[in-house]
């Protein structure tokens, strides 16, 4: 099964555009964890056309958040229909189990012991100030530590959070994480 861990960062922010609708935004670049390559890259937005291949032989495309944010803004560029390909946002699976939103930083604490290297307005502030290698380390970064988790739930069925100084569990039912989707392709290539 190719899987393909990815996470965008945004030359803007919500307020510069002025509603909270992720497609409004503008993608200073992607990052990926392919599976098949067992390698991370990324993509500045000039060079989305070498991602889509990936994503299109993907049987499924891994992030948190990504279902209310990152898909819909990589929609707008791309030339097919994303939400074809399986896809699996680890924050909706865990808003699913525990009736909540959590911050990946908190589920990373708890579940690797590890933080994020920024954030999101770090980001944007560095992609302003020209720094396009540390916006590429930092979101590669959040691929690394997004894939972490996805691998921890498969293997144990639940992730952990930090909240008040206690670790808490939130268990998972990761039975169809893996199972093959019937639209794996979305057929904007010329084939």
């Amino acid at each position: 099964m190719r899987k393909v861990v990815f996470d965008i960062e945004t030359k803007n922010f919500f307020q510069d555009v002025g509603k909270n609708d992720p497609s409004l935004l503008d993608i200073a670049l992607v990052a990926i964890y392919d599976s098949e390559t067992e390698s991370f890259s990324s993509y500045l937005e000039n060079e989305l056309t070498k991602l889509w291949p990936i994503l299109e032989r993907a049987d499924i495309i891994i992030g948190f958040n990504s279902d209310h944010f990152d898909i819909p803004l990589l929609n707008k560029y791309y030339p097919g229909d994303l939400t074809k390909i399986k896809s699996l946002d680890i924050l909706r699976e865990i808003k699913d189990a525990y009736g909540r939103r959590m911050r990946l930083d908190q589920i990373t604490e708890g579940t690797l012991g590890k933080h994020k290297s920024g954030g999101g307005r770090d980001a944007i502030d560095w992609w302003k100030s020209g720094d396009v290698e540390k916006v590429r380390s930092y979101c590669i970064d959040d691929v690394r530590l997004t894939k972490e988790l996805y691998d921890y739930a498969i293997a144990n069925n639940k992730l952990i959070f930090k909240e008040g100084g206690k670790l808490n569990e939130i268990k998972l039912d990761t039975s169809d994480w893996e199972k093959p989707s019937g639209n794996k392709l979305t057929f904007s290539l010329p084939f």
